[in-house]
């Protein structure tokens, strides 16, 4: 068993120093410039395990664990490099259970003069800290900021690249990413292969018997820190998965993990990365995103390592691998932070459909007839991950279908994912998943009927509904609530150029047919708890 006491055993340091520095559980960055000058005996590192944290969502317990294990093992490499380090684990008697509340206790017992913090990710925390940089400051203490050093952009880049244009198009910002920071260009400043996207080339369904690749694990008890959850107190979702812990924790294993995506499974990224199997749960998928939204790794380093495969032999990996990959890091990750920062806090409240419909039960449970949604679900609850299609068409596409209102959906994708932060969680949750923004994100909302599923995977043959029956009580719910929910809400999207087509099919069709569908759609969301 291994003893994770032993790595904070060390790391109690209260001992008088000038100046604490305080270190996020999404702050992991041993490259940080705060480290560069080695040791300081008048500095004190910060790490914290707090209820304030834990409780904001109920989080599943891989996500829990692997933040309290990252940064008990985070504390015990600075520890190792000779920094010193005060660590507050959560049963501590003396945790506060807050920031404010541990900061305050630590400052005085050392007798700081000076806060450092690096600028969170969430709106909520910056908000926070700055209440307690502003307490210091009546006090005659110093108290200062700085950037975490992680992303390509600021917090308020997007917001100035998009000044005084209506809508906030990806496209337009992933070209001046490329460009800005010479990726995937070529010595002319034209993109490599001559496309900017090849987006088209990568929506492949996985071949009947085609062998899929392991994903790589990093297996280590953790039972101590499950049993530390729930002696404390702290509800959770999910189960350890049956294969055990599997999630690399520490930087050596973030740089095995991106080594392994390069060599291994980069070559058909692009190839499978839309497509949906019950055949292996991670697919081609890189799984690095908890070690980006952790800081563990950076993005520059993750981008680097995929666009010298493609040069160093772009026979084993093609562009569109390559270009697929990093539209998702350079592209969609940095726009989507760019995003939150530039509508928060009114993007939290917004709700263009006015859903109000209750999450279903089993999107805690996977216990429905829908086995796409059963597998999606049980692969959660199981390994606390689903890649994006799984999120987007699959959970996102029946929750918007069926009018779940977002405040729901936010606060489930929230806890139930490993990677999942507000920051990146929310305007994929509330913008592109539910278009509950009303089009800020994504250009028109993404659902489809049960066709979609069908094509991208296997699902369907083995379902207790039928993918090709529309109404009745044997057909796929999500057929009949594609229609209903066009119909719903006609008056709001049938100028949306993207959508006129579905308006001119509905009405091409006869009015029983019509009736049929919306009596369909409406039997299927009065028993949505037991589909």
């Amino acid at each position: 068993m291994m003893n994770w006491n032993a790595c904070i055993e060390d790391c109690s340091d209260l001992q008088p120093a000038e100046e604490l520095r305080l270190i996020c559980g999404d702050q992991l960055n041993l490259r940080h410039s705060w480290f560069d000058k080695g040791p300081t005996p008048h500095r004190l590192y910060v790490l914290m395990e707090i209820r304030t944290e834990t409780d904001y969502a109920v989080h599943h317990v891989q996500k829990v664990v692997a933040f309290f294990g990252a940064m008990r093992l985070f504390a015990r490499a600075l520890k190792d490099a000779g920094h010193r380090v005060h660590y507050v684990p959560l049963d501590s008697p003396e945790n506060k259970q807050s920031f404010a509340g541990n900061l305050e206790r630590i400052m005085r017992r050392v007798q700081a003069t000076a806060f450092h913090w690096q600028l969170p990710d969430e709106y909520r925390l910056d908000q926070v800290l700055d209440a307690y940089a502003q307490s210091c400051h009546e006090r005659g203490w110093k108290a200062t900021s700085c950037d975490t050093e992680h992303f390509y952009t600021g917090r308020d880049d997007l917001a100035r690249f998009f000044e005084g244009k209506k809508t906030f198009r990806l496209e337009n910002f992933y070209r001046s990413m490329r460009s800005q920071h010479d990726v995937l260009m070529d010595s002319l400043g034209a993109p490599e292969g001559g496309q900017w996207n090849y987006d088209a080339n990568n929506r492949q369904r996985i071949p009947v018997d085609h062998p899929i690749p392991p994903p790589k694990l990093f297996p280590r008890d953790v039972q101590p820190l499950v049993e530390l959850l729930a002696q404390s107190g702290v509800r959770t979702t999910g189960r350890l998965a049956a294969s055990g812990w599997g999630w690399p924790l520490t930087r050596e294993e973030g740089e095995q993990t991106l080594a392994y995506f390069v060599e291994t499974l980069l070559p058909h990224f692009g190839d499978y990365q839309d497509a949906l199997t019950k055949e292996s749960w991670s697919v081609y998928h890189s799984r690095l995103s908890f070690l980006m939204n952790s800081k563990i790794l950076s993005p520059k380093e993750v981008v680097d390592a995929v666009e010298d495969a493609w040069r160093t032999d772009p026979n084993r990996v093609s562009i569109s691998q390559v270009e697929g990959f990093i539209r998702q890091i350079l592209g969609w990750r940095e726009y989507m932070r760019g995003i939150y920062w530039a509508k928060m806090p009114e993007y939290a409240e917004l709700n263009f459909f006015n859903h109000s419909r209750k999450l279903p039960e089993w999107y805690w449970t996977g216990k429905t007839r829908m086995a796409c949604l059963s597998h999606a679900v049980d692969q959660t609850m199981e390994h606390a991950y689903a890649h994006h299609i799984q999120r987007l068409m699959i959970t996102g596409n029946f929750a918007l279908l069926a009018g779940i209102d977002p405040d729901e959906v936010d606060a489930w994708y929230l806890g139930v994912y490993i990677d999942a932060l507000e920051w990146v969680e929310m305007t994929n949750t509330r913008g592109m998943s539910q278009f509950a923004d009303g089009g800020i994100v994504g250009s028109k909302p993404y659902v489809s009927s049960a066709q979609y599923i069908k094509k991208m995977g296997h699902y369907c043959k083995e379902c207790h509904y039928k993918a090709n029956e529309k109404v009745g009580e044997q057909a796929c719910p999500f057929n009949a609530l594609y229609w209903d929910f066009h119909a719903r809400h006609r008056e709001v999207l049938e100028r949306n150029p993207r959508i006129g087509m579905v308006y001119r099919t509905w009405d091409r069709m006869d009015a029983d047919k019509q009736a049929a569908l919306l009596a369909t759609a409406e039997m299927n969301l009065n028993r949505i708890n037991e589909l």
